[in-house]
């Protein structure tokens, strides 16, 4: 859909405005906020470890800017202390800025949200009258805002904002109070429609994922003959699988080698330093190895803990998402060594390291290991023992290079279907953040914009 363009324009002044509708003020930030002002967060010195209590006053921090969410965060503050600190109180209407680091985000406080104080991290933004808050909340995602706020910032890839002064400087354009209304009218709108469709994408990916796993979990326990005769396995969460498959434990099939713990004392001995494999490493049926880290070892050790090609990677602990996934090692690194936290599998020559990596993805396999590890908040882990008793369905070596490669064929597949749609979801987004800039800035011209009539 195309918009019009106004009819006479004008040179802001500003590089990353260019062009303004000539009816457009151009104006500072600091004309634009009322008596109130710009309050920078407090100084560590003023807010320190010792200044927080279990409950009380919400002390509101850069990721709340930074996610949009004013319920994120853990932190308070006494009434006494919030009575210190009443000068850097927030609360609904306020917008708050992150200020160090990931600089720029702004986030308006909702009416909902508790009264509060900001840490150093963060910036209060009180705007006058001149400017409306639902236009305001357009101008600060608009890409000229954080350029701006990039120009105005010192540092590297870690970035923090040179001043208060500096800030203040930063220019906007004001439109009409009516033309804001209505360009944040058309923006809600519009920016709706554009997101439901990048949610109807995303859900697309995950039942792409989801239907990928399925294919995955069906032909590793049923093989893909629908006629074949079928047994039972004997294992409750395997089911039945072909009559002529074997069903074993994985010790039956393979051996176990664990790694190397970090930190180990060597003393004056002398050491060799090379890479080695961490659970950031092992991914999901690949591995990972844009960041391999190197470790000291003893010579006499090497043998002990080095990686072999063909052996399946399995990590011991973590996420439980990463809790006993699988890849196979290719020997792409040499020599290379693995840490503890990582199981390197070694199949014998009736199992395929592809087949055993294969089923680790299944959804059989990841309920075993979910049911047999040991939960933390957040974390899991398992033993070597329950990693080598799963329980392994085995077809012929005939039979799983068949399935494998029916896998494979199907995995080029699902993974074409879901580029389309992160290509989709990139487009979509791309689009959003230029209508935003494009009304915002009075690229296009929406005072004569309505909803369609059933909306």
């Amino acid at each position: 859909m195309s918009f019009p363009k106004y009819e006479v324009y004008k040179d802001s002044g500003v590089e990353w405005l260019g062009e303004v509708p000539e009816h457009w003020d151009i104006k500072r930030l600091k004309y634009l906020l009322n008596n109130r002002g710009l309050v920078r967060g407090p100084f560590g010195s003023d807010l320190r470890k010792d200044s927080f209590v279990d409950e009380g006053i919400k002390v509101y921090e850069q990721k709340n800017a930074i996610y949009q969410n004013y319920k994120l965060g853990k932190s308070f503050i006494s009434n006494e202390k919030f009575a210190e600190m009443r000068r850097f109180q927030v609360k609904g209407g306020d917008y708050i800025m992150s200020c160090s680091g990931t600089i720029g985000k702004v986030y308006r406080i909702p009416d909902k949200a508790p009264i509060g104080i900001i840490n150093q991290a963060l910036l209060i933004i009180r705007l006058g009258k001149a400017l409306l808050s639902e236009f305001a909340d357009w101008i600060f995602v608009a890409d000229f805002f954080s350029n701006q706020i990039l120009d105005n910032s010192k540092g590297g890839a870690m970035k923090n904002l040179v001043g208060m002064d500096i800030f203040t400087s930063i220019s906007f354009q004001i439109p009409s109070q009516e033309e804001q209304k209505q360009i944040a009218q058309f923006l809600d709108y519009e920016t709706a429609r554009i997101d439901a469709l990048i949610v109807e994408q995303q859900r697309l990916i995950e039942l792409l994922k989801e239907k990928r796993q399925a294919v995955i979990s069906h032909a590793v326990t049923k093989g893909l003959d629908p006629t074949v005769p079928m047994k039972d396995s004997g294992v409750e969460w395997i089911g039945e699988v072909p009559e002529q498959w074997a069903v074993g434990a994985l010790r039956w099939y393979s051996t176990i080698q664990g790694g190397i713990a970090k930190g180990k004392d060597y003393k004056e001995q002398e050491t060799v330093t090379l890479p080695y494999l961490r659970v950031a490493n092992v991914q999901n049926g690949f591995l990972d190895l844009s960041e391999v880290k190197e470790i000291a070892v003893l010579e006499s050790e090497i043998e002990r803990y080095m990686l072999k090609t063909g052996d399946v990677l399995m990590n011991e602990g973590g996420d439980n998402d990463k809790l006993g996934r699988g890849a196979v090692w290719d020997g792409q690194i040499s020599p290379c060594l693995h840490q503890n936290h990582v199981f390197a599998i070694r199949p014998n020559r009736q199992l395929q390291d592809a087949w055993l990596a294969t089923f680790t993805q299944s959804e059989q396999a990841r309920t075993y290991f979910y049911l047999n590890s040991k939960q933390s908040t957040n974390l899991a882990s398992i033993s070597a023992s329950n990693v080598m008793s799963l329980s392994l369905p085995l077809p012929c070596l005939k039979d799983q290079q068949q399935i494998l490669e029916y896998l494979e064929k199907d995995r080029i597949k699902y993974e074409k279907l879901v580029d389309v749609a992160t290509s989709t979801v990139e487009l979509l987004q791309e689009r959003r953040s230029a209508l935003i800039s494009a009304a915002v800035t009075g690229k296009i011209d929406v005072r004569d914009w309505q909803p369609p009539a059933d909306s």
